[in-house]
């Protein structure tokens, strides 16, 4: 399996689009990785936009980015919430520094313009966020998925096919490179 040994964070709060937190997690878990799911509280029930239940495994101070080899952040309603959480932003601040792998898709670019990070990255997401990605500085394409660098981004649940292959395939360049 090409991800045995890689470390993922996956954010979760109340609210998150359930595919777009299943789909990348599961894909990722297939491949070998060990996929945290971090939300303010440890072993904590959050629900999804359409009902489905996801525990937390640890909560987002009991993680530290040199731990970890890339962060999910899933769209819904959740990362309008995730993004108020400095330590989240802290996480994805260090991320972007040692240019590990950060995917975001739909509403999840906001968690990213609030830690600061789109000047000059060309993304996607979902339509509705474009002017707040733009207004950040971020290049925004209406593509199924965007790789600028470290930084993959995706607009919405059908194209999670795309989005999580470029993750994994991202992530497992950056294992090939260590």
């Amino acid at each position: 399996m090409r991800l045995e040994g890689k470390k993922i964070v996956c954010y979760i709060e109340n609210e998150f689009e359930d595919l777009e937190l299943w789909y990348p997690v599961l894909r990722l878990r297939e491949e070998g990785a060990q996929v945290d799911i971090v939300g303010p509280k440890a072993n904590h029930t959050y629900i999804g936009k359409y009902g489905v239940p996801c525990s937390s495994d640890k909560a987002i101070d009991q993680v530290k980015p040199e731990e970890y080899d890339g962060v999910l952040v899933p769209g819904g309603w959740a990362p309008d919430k995730l993004r108020r959480y400095p330590e989240i932003l802290s996480f994805i601040q260090a991320m972007d520094r040692a240019k590990k792998p950060i995917g975001h898709i739909c509403h999840a670019g906001w968690v990213l313009v609030s830690a600061k990070i789109l000047q000059g990255v060309k993304t996607t997401s979902t339509p509705g966020i474009k002017d707040d990605l733009e207004n950040a500085g971020a290049i925004w394409v209406d593509e199924e998925v965007v790789v600028d660098g470290h930084i993959v981004g995706s607009r919405r649940p059908p194209d999670l096919p795309a989005y999580a292959k470029a993750f994994a395939d991202l992530l497992a360049q950056s294992f090939a490179a260590h």
